[in-house]
């Protein structure tokens, strides 16, 4: 759903996206974007043109004892062929750091090869490089090149990562960092409450599967070099890349042009990357590499990854005493950015609830997988799975309605700036409120009704609730809460807007114009946005974390505030009069004291010369929130899940425009039910992925499988950005999981919560309606 051209007719009332009454919203992205003349990398022609096609490993792991190029360069068409050996100089993938955790630790001695050296590490790592005068004969030149890999054990757990029998990277273990959030909990604590509920979740490895893959252009021009990708940072492309070639970073320029989505998957230097930009400047020439469908689901990054084991306590009211989290991440074959994530879940760990003790640790493990990366919540969802599945399992032992166990325990509105036991300030929140919206809007006492009928009814299939309510973390981490840019005034009227970030769906051509002519009293036709384009802005974070609005945003109000503040200066010293008595209004400066005297923008740069402030603009951190409910009903004969219906109440602050929060409230639900009934990486012994028939055997939720929807919202303002506006794109990815687990447990009466591991297959759902129910009375 990014990129979607549709709203409902209000944004605020209970209107289901399917079989919605709507209407249609023009955006600026809409025509273009829909009618097939957006401009996405592959469709960038440039004059002697070289396509990239790679040599993958057959093996998830094993030493490679040789790579010949030599036949491939003979083929027709293919101007050149590499291995590593051929190119000595060929730099490493650039690690990224997670801000408040040092990770180079975890590099050291694992550094990522851009092209495999001595060992195969994942499946389709890549070998070699093949350049030809298109993909179709660099294609035919990577069938001519012989790799000799003799096979070593593969491991893709973490629990078998951990026996290190078998290890990555000699003399090192495969346990790449351990990290830990809050105290250590005094065992009185748990011997001495009244019920204490233990369990263990898998948060299965995903594909964040954008509707385009990773591509990238290298354009070398003079002293210059010109990076076109589809990339959510292109300021860190631009240095990353400028740090490995030894160049200064005013030589390179990196342009994101139309991106088909990303979800995090697109914010890294890969390995194919470093080796176009290096192979362009050597060359000389213009070098391309499109990733096709099957590469990506080898090679793209992976999300989530988690081993998981908690325990939880409450006294005999139902009040949380302590919270214990353990996480084994997988992070892949590589140290990356990933290695640092599972501290996201850790920060995150408590939820939404005042839970007194709170303590989270974590092992990130090496295992012969690609590396882990942020793929949407990134961190956030493996949090709320495990606190939300854990708060069933204790109602259901203590005998309480969840509903009410979470009422019980949430953090209340004058509790806010909250501090967590695991070190997050929480800005501001009405946790129960959200609730009661989505409770109300799915009608719960009449789904519970209808539950207790089917219960006594042999013939009907069992149905279930489930509730799920999260808190996330938006905008990014502390030392990254900024973002860069201007704003330009031109004689011609219009107002050129900059920024650092890079949309990849999100609808930026529309929100930050619309945001800077509220801000100016223009008309929103006269602001042109410019983002992407590192000519165009010289510095910049990007788009990551749903921080657009609640950063970028702010950014753009505060440099309207400059804007208003310098034309008023100007204006004052052209009519000789005190700044005081020049006043703003409707786009134009006005004399307080004289009637006559106004200049609209446009008049004030043609009298006064070019108007452009730039700046750096700080905003805190902020933590959006809400509840998902799902009604579900299990056919036991079958294992078939049936989501009946679905609310998402979330609170994103400030709304700036309700078509695109819908929008991204939309998509991040599916996506959330793809992880919860669907989607999942699966390995043979050998540890390659099974992926030979493509979305055949990783699927995804079709337009078939998607129930009914609510999106609604509560508006919370938070107080750490002067729009109180918190993220709004990851909602459903880390609120709907959990509550349609919740929903089938609840349904088949699930006593052990190991039986209901993601996705819920036919097959896993099947054998865990054979297993044992809790007692009868206690939802």
């Amino acid at each position: 759903m990014q990129g979607s051209g549709f709203r409902t007719v209000d944004s605020r009332e209970n209107t289901k996206y399917r079989g919605a009454v709507v209407e249609q919203w023009t955006r600026r992205e809409d025509e273009r974007l829909l009618t097939g003349r957006g401009r996405y990398v592959a469709d960038i022609k440039v004059l002697g043109c070289l396509d990239a096609a790679f040599v993958r490993s057959k093996f998830a792991h094993g030493v490679l004892r040789g790579v010949d190029c030599a036949a491939a360069r003979d083929v027709p068409g293919v101007v050149g062929a590499w291995s590593a050996a051929d190119l000595p100089d060929l730099p490493p993938v650039p690690h990224t750091l997670l801000a408040r955790l040092s990770t180079e630790d975890a590099v050291a001695g694992r550094e990522w090869p851009a092209l495999a050296k001595d060992r195969v590490r994942y499946p389709g790592e890549a070998l070699a490089v093949v350049l030809g005068e298109d993909r179709y004969r660099a294609e035919d030149g990577v069938a001519e090149v012989a790799v000799t890999v003799e096979p070593l054990p593969a491991v893709v757990t973490p629990s078998a990562a951990f026996e290190d029998s078998v290890t990555l990277f000699d003399g090192l273990s495969n346990i790449a960092l351990r990290g830990e959030a809050g105290q250590p909990i005094d065992s009185s604590v748990w011997r001495d409450a009244a019920a204490v509920v233990e369990a263990r979740y898998r948060q299965q490895l995903l594909m964040p599967s954008p509707m385009e893959c990773r591509t990238i252009l290298a354009v070398p021009e003079g002293d210059r070099l010109t990076v076109w990708s589809g990339h959510q940072m292109p300021h860190r492309l631009r240095r990353e890349l400028a740090a490995l070639l030894g160049w200064s970073t005013d030589r390179i320029r990196v342009v994101v042009p139309d991106t088909g989505g990303a979800f995090g998957s697109k914010s890294a230097a890969f390995p194919e990357f470093v080796v176009v930009a290096y192979l362009a400047v050597k060359l000389g020439r213009p070098v391309r590499w499109i990733e096709d469908r099957l590469e990506s689901m080898l090679v793209a990054t992976r999300g989530r990854g988690q081993d998981q084991t908690v325990r939880l306590a409450a006294d005999s009211e139902g009040r949380l005493l302590a919270y214990e989290l353990k996480i084994d991440a997988d992070v892949g074959a590589y140290p990356h950015l990933g290695v640092g994530l599972p501290m996201q879940t850790a920060w995150m760990a408590s939820g939404a609830y005042t839970t007194p003790h709170v303590h989270a640790t974590l092992s990130s493990v090496l295992t012969n997988t690609m590396v882990t990366y942020p793929y949407r919540g990134a961190g956030r969802p493996e949090a709320a799975i495990a606190i939300e599945r854990t708060m069933d399992l204790l109602a259901r032992r203590l005998g309480i309605d969840p509903v009410e166990m979470r009422r019980r325990n949430f953090i209340q509105p004058e509790d806010f700036p909250y501090e967590t036991p695991t070190g997050r300030r929480y800005d501001s929140g009405n946790y129960e409120a959200a609730l009661d919206r989505a409770l109300k809007t799915i009608g719960y006492e009449e789904w519970r009704a209808e539950q207790a009928r089917r219960r006594n009814d042999p013939d009907a299939l069992p149905l279930g609730i489930g509730v799920s309510c999260y808190v996330e973390r938006s905008g990014g981490e502390t030392g990254g809460l900024h973002e860069f840019g201007s704003l330009e005034a031109r004689e011609d009227g219009t107002v050129i807007a900059r920024c650092g970030a890079a949309s990849s769906g999100q609808g930026h051509e529309t929100v930050f114009p619309a945001l800077v002519a509220k801000s100016l009293g223009i008309a929103e036709t006269q602001v042109r946005l410019a983002e992407g384009d590192t000519d165009e802005q010289s510095e910049g974070l990007g788009s990551f974390a749903s921080r657009s609005a609640q950063v970028a945003g702010a950014m753009f109000q505060h440099a309207a505030t400059l804007l208003i503040e310098e034309a008023r200066k100007r204006a004052a010293e052209l009519w000789e009069l005190p700044v005081d008595e020049v006043e703003w209004a409707d786009g134009a400066v006005h004399a307080a004291s004289h009637s006559s005297l106004a200049a609209s923008l446009a008049e004030l740069v043609h009298a006064t010369g070019p108007l452009r402030v730039d700046d750096r603009f700080e905003a805190g951190m902020a933590f959006p929130f809400g509840t998902h409910v799902a009604v579900a009903e299990v056919d036991p004969e079958l294992g078939a899940v049936r989501v009946l219906q679905l609310v998402a109440v979330d609170d994103c602050g400030v709304v700036l425009n309700p078509t695109v929060v819908h929008g991204q409230a939309f998509g991040s639900a599916v996506q959330g039910i793809g992880q919860a009934l669907y989607e999942g990486m699966t390995f043979g012994d050998d540890g390659v992925p099974h992926l030979s028939d493509g979305f055949l055997d990783y699927l995804m939720p079709t337009a078939t499988e998607i129930p009914p929807i609510e999106v609604q919202d509560t508006r919370t303002p938070s107080p750490s950005t002067p729009l109180g506006a918190k993220g709004a794109g990851e909602s459903g990815c880390i609120g709907i999981p959990a509550a349609i687990v919740n929903a089938v447990a609840d349904a088949l009466q699930i006593a052990d919560p190991d039986l209901l591991q993601m996705p819920l297959s036919p097959d896993t759902v099947w054998r865990a309606a054979r297993a044992p129910k809790y007692e009868e009375g206690v939802r």
